[in-house]
């Protein structure tokens, strides 16, 4: 149980998938509306839940057995796209007071969906941290997207010069809470 919640914690704050390995930054800088925010950040959540534990087990049931291993990329990435639908459409009918049309896109194209997958192959520490690490990287994407949200809303209104507007503040605004979140590394000791 301490290995899963150091993992865990580890995905989520320490070895953030957005900040420390920089996977799935398009979205982030992509949504704008709060309620956007969350629904972008649960659904990435639950699917790189999804993804990350049946491409572990795909990939130790099916691929490895069979010495197929070449083919885990285009088995994840399939298996990534055809779980977007089904996750947008069952999380909608869960909660239909946060916007999942039109997230899509976003998801198609982040690649932190990916990078847990490949990180849990790269490991292979067993199925418990396969989830651990997937749960902590979706619950860590959605952590930076919330705070990275706040922070846009925070620098909209300030007197900030004309060339750092838009784009290059929040990529300076990025590589800052980079900076913050390295400094939970010194909190677990392995």
């Amino acid at each position: 149980m301490t290995e899963f919640a150091l993992t865990l914690f580890s995905a989520a704050l320490i070895n953030n998938l957005v900040l420390h390995w920089p996977l799935g930054v398009d979205p982030l800088l992509a949504t704008n509306a709060r309620r956007q925010v969350h629904a972008l950040g649960l659904a990435t959540a639950c699917l790189m839940l999804i993804v990350g534990t049946l491409g572990y087990l795909l990939d130790h049931w099916l691929l490895a057995p069979a010495n197929l291993t070449s083919l885990r990329l285009l088995a994840w990435l399939s298996l990534s796209v055809l779980l977007i639908g089904p996750v947008l459409r069952l999380l909608a009918r869960w909660l239909p007071a946060l916007p999942f049309e039109g997230l899509w896109p976003l998801l198609l194209g982040n690649a932190g969906i990916l990078g847990v997958t490949l990180l849990n192959s790269q490991d292979d520490q067993g199925l418990g941290q396969a989830i651990a690490l997937s749960l902590g990287g979706g619950l860590g994407f959605w952590l930076v997207l919330s705070l990275f949200d706040d922070l846009r809303q925070r620098t909209f209104n300030n007197d900030i010069p004309l060339p750092f507007r838009g784009l290059p503040i929040q990529l300076i605004s990025a590589g800052l809470m980079a900076v913050a979140f390295l400094g939970l590394r010194g909190l677990v000791k392995t």
